[in-house]
């Protein structure tokens, strides 16, 4: 049904602003990748969609990457009125009619010579690996692969074209703009996809990844570099295994200590220690982590609570509520959970003076409804290990 819609509304759009069916567009699609037939060999005139230098009124010669490209294309520099008088002309077709439309617009697209998704991203990674070109160039060659990887069918043939083994190359450049994206690549690549967190753990990414975030100046590539190790461990037990291996604990630890880090880094570093604290309870008879029971961990997540930033606190919370469901970390129950009651009357007194501020107010309401939770559930934990007879 969906493509019916898409070939019929191409058929009124066509007609209305009147594409000739000899010679093709000569525009670009409004953001995303650009394709260009104009030289012949299939290079591609590239802009991510963040590129804030090309404008309407641009020169570029190319294509479009797809038929909802064209469509959005067309749509944009037709008539209204003639695309509802063409739109009513259509109706009025009959089916043969309509299939012969429908040929012409198959034989316009064949005309463009559309690549498909694999061979963008071929064509991405042979920029990407041909060293005489520039460095921007190697900079839109990955600004194209991070477009393309979104899709799950694109990250899975990223390796089988060669470009995953690239890409982890790349997180050695020199340039850190290269490093930045091509960690942000492999974590797109890999969320939520064994097939590719199993290929990035073969090339032996992981430990470089770590080695980012720890060792990094630069405050994005730490982020994304952390991006990526959450995404390849997630749901991954080989990938778990690994991360302690290499002292995930520690790269942990040296974030959360970090008093001047990037606030987006430590947000992230806290859903991690969620994460991995959800993942023991999962994988408790596979994996031994004595990590969770060390209070240094628990009081770094703790001494978060003074920060002002509410989605911090949401997520301190979050992480502070799991660790809680853990059987390792009952005798830091007993031991007052490191000083845990204090810091959440001390973050109530601060959710209140946020839910005095209306655009916050909501946000902060749930953030103190999960802080009663995460202090009924310290209490009622307390109350079962001190009924059990020692």
């Amino acid at each position: 049904m969906g493509r019916i819609l898409l070939t019929f509304a191409l058929v009124v759009v066509v007609m209305a602003v009147g594409i000739s069916m000899a010679e093709p567009v000569n525009q670009s699609a409004s953001g995303g990748l650009f394709w260009s037939t104009a030289n012949g060999n299939g290079h591609l005139a590239r802009n991510a969609e963040t590129d804030e230098s090309l404008n309407d009124h641009d020169e570029l010669d190319g294509g479009f990457p797809s038929l909802d490209g064209m469509l959005q294309w067309a749509i944009g520099h037709s008539d209204p009125a003639k695309l509802e008088l063409k739109a009513h002309d259509v109706q009025q077709l009959s089916t043969d009619e309509l299939q012969k439309r429908q040929m012409e617009i198959k034989e316009l697209v064949e005309k463009l010579e559309m690549p498909s998704d694999a061979k963008l991203m071929q064509i991405a990674i042979d920029d990407l690996n041909n060293s005489s070109l520039s460095l921007e160039d190697h900079l839109r060659a990955l600004e194209e692969l991070l477009i393309l990887v979104e899709a799950i069918d694109n990250a899975n043939d990223l390796h089988k074209l060669g470009g995953l083994a690239s890409v982890i190359r790349e997180l050695s450049n020199s340039d850190p703009g290269i490093r930045v994206a091509c960690a942000w690549i492999v974590g797109k690549a890999s969320q939520n996809n064994p097939v590719v967190q199993k290929q990035v753990l073969e090339l032996g990414a992981l430990p470089q990844l770590m080695t980012m975030v720890k060792s990094s100046v630069l405050e994005e590539e730490a982020i994304k570099a952390l991006y990526a190790v959450s995404a390849i461990i997630r749901n991954n037990l080989n990938g778990l295994k690994l991360f302690y291996s290499q002292g995930g604990d520690l790269m942990l630890q040296g974030v959360l200590s970090n008093t001047t880090a990037d606030v987006r880094l430590r947000r992230r570093s806290v859903s991690l220690v969620a994460d991995l604290a959800e993942y023991q309870l999962e994988y408790s008879s596979k994996l031994e982590v004595p990590f969770f029971s060390n209070c240094a961990l628990v009081r770094l997540l703790i001494d978060l609570t003074a920060s002002s930033d509410l989605d911090l606190h949401e997520k301190v919370l979050l992480a502070v509520k799991n660790l809680l469901m853990l059987k390792s970390t009952e005798f830091l129950v007993v031991d007052g959970f490191c000083g845990l009651q204090g810091a959440l009357e001390k973050m109530r007194q601060q959710l209140q003076e946020s839910i005095l501020e209306e655009n916050q107010r909501e946000y902060a309401t749930d953030v103190e409804d999960l802080c009663k939770e995460v202090d009924f559930i310290y209490l009622e934990k307390l109350k079962k290990i001190s009924q059990v007879p020692t």
